[in-house]
């Protein structure tokens, strides 16, 4: 289920932003949560290396969406 409406919404994203920065945010924001979430629920190390890198991929996220020139 989550699956199909992750691609209806990719598939909206895209008619407003360039494909490359639509599937990047999509699998970016897939990867944050996946993360996240094996942190809160299945009790994953919560590393301060981790973090870091979950933050850097938030931060990528947030420099394509302003560079795309659609915010």
């Amino acid at each position: 289920m989550a699956l199909t409406i992750g691609m209806v919404l990719l598939a909206k994203a895209i008619q407003d932003l360039p494909i490359g920065t639509a599937y990047a945010v999509w699998t970016g924001t897939g990867a944050v949560r996946t993360a996240s979430l094996g942190i809160i629920v299945f009790d994953e190390p919560a590393t301060s290396a981790r973090l870091l890198f979950i933050s850097v991929i938030i931060f990528g996220i947030v420099g394509l969406h302003l560079v795309s020139g659609e915010h």
